[in-house]
């Protein structure tokens, strides 16, 4: 496609993912006939997953983020959803970084179209493409609008209220974009939520653990549920996983704290330790998984969560708890993925998978990274 020019949609449900030589933070905003959104909900990125009739998809560093709209789904009033773009990286431009934007069908992968934007520069943010609907039908138009004043500069112009970090203003700075971090303590996530491990913009730590808890549910039998990291890297290659069968691995920079049948006792059923700076560069992703080697259902679970602690003072940094379950025998709770920066983010998952041990959750895992 070029710029202006638009194309039908053959397809109900469609993806755009945006992909760059470097990480992109991709986001969708529902406009009205006027132009705006109807509310902040209409807003919707990393760290407001989904809204009505559109969602977002993180790919985790390791693949573009991608915008999916429902057309069935989206309501009457919304007339176009346009999708955007920004680098991950503070202040950087698109010189040099030409991004293309792909639109498939969300359902079979088919592409329908692609679209790079040309002749970009000093931009920090663009408008990439757009689907909107005209007489009853939804188009998909190539756009490649520029912004200098980053993502927030897009999401103020169309009726988003951007919230600023708590810092001194300084005037050729952008709004930022509020994307979660440890600033201001303790942060409970939602499922699909994100947390960057940076506090003040500094490395935090560099050694977390991960405690894994859960208790059966109200007059349930014990469940024997056992706690797993698996370690990938770049290219989502299989590394090595860390279990009750094998409780060190990476040359000791991840280590399980052994296996616990019942889940009985307070606190933290199973910990894994990883020291993040002893990692090799190769391992980019790891993901926490539980699985009910006893094969009872999560149903039968009550109160499973994982948190991340500082692995020196214990304290707690980020929570996840489990509030919905399915009747399976395996979850991957979050995952860690390191950054371009070389910083670690950490994404709420609570997807569930068919699988007793951590061996039959390999795919699973390396496809949500």
């Amino acid at each position: 496609m070029t710029p202006g020019s638009n194309i039908p949609l053959s397809a109900v449900r469609v993806a755009v993912d945006v992909a760059a030589p470097v990480r992109l933070d991709v986001s969708g905003l529902l406009l009205t006939a006027s132009g705006k959104v109807r509310s902040d909900d209409d807003f919707i990125f990393y760290n407001q997953p989904s809204g009505p009739g559109v969602t977002h998809r993180s790919g985790g560093g390791s693949a573009p983020d991608a915008i999916t709209v429902d057309t069935g789904a989206v309501p009457a009033d919304i007339e176009k959803i346009v999708v955007t773009a920004s680098p991950d990286a503070a202040g950087q431009t698109f010189q040099g970084i030409e991004p293309t934007a792909t639109v498939r069908d969300a359902d079979s992968g088919a592409v329908l179209a692609t679209f790079t934007p040309p002749q970009l520069g000093s931009e920090t943010a663009l408008i990439v493409v757009e689907v909107y609907r005209r007489g009853g039908a939804w188009k998909a138009r190539a756009v490649g609008q520029g912004y200098a004043n980053g993502l927030a500069g897009i999401a103020t112009d169309f009726g988003v209220t951007v919230d600023e970090e708590p810092a001194p203003p300084v005037p050729s700075t952008p709004p930022a974009t509020g994307k979660i971090n440890l600033d201001k303590g303790r942060v409970s996530l939602q499922k699909n939520q994100t947390v960057s491990l940076v506090k003040g913009g500094r490395p935090l730590l560099s050694q977390v653990k991960m405690g894994l808890g859960w208790e059966p549910a109200y007059r349930g039998k014990d469940i024997d549920l056992d706690a797993s990291v698996i370690a990938y890297g770049p290219q989502r290659n299989h590394l090595d996983s860390c279990y009750f069968g094998k409780l060190t691995i990476l040359g000791g920079a991840i280590r399980h704290s052994g296996d616990n049948l019942t889940g009985e006792g307070a606190g933290d059923d199973e910990v894994i330790t990883v020291d993040l700076g002893r990692l090799p560069a190769e391992a980019t992703g790891l993901v926490f998984t539980v699985n009910s080697f006893s094969g009872q259902k999560f149903t039968e679970v009550a109160k499973a969560y994982c948190r991340l602690m500082d692995a020196s003072t214990g304290e707690e940094l980020v929570r996840f708890d489990l509030t919905s379950a399915e009747p399976q025998t395996g979850v991957m709770m979050c995952k860690l993925i390191r950054q371009y920066s070389g910083e670690w983010e950490m994404t709420a998952m609570g997807d569930f998978v068919k699988s007793r041990t951590v061996r039959g959750m390999l795919q699973s895992a390396a496809q949500a990274l």
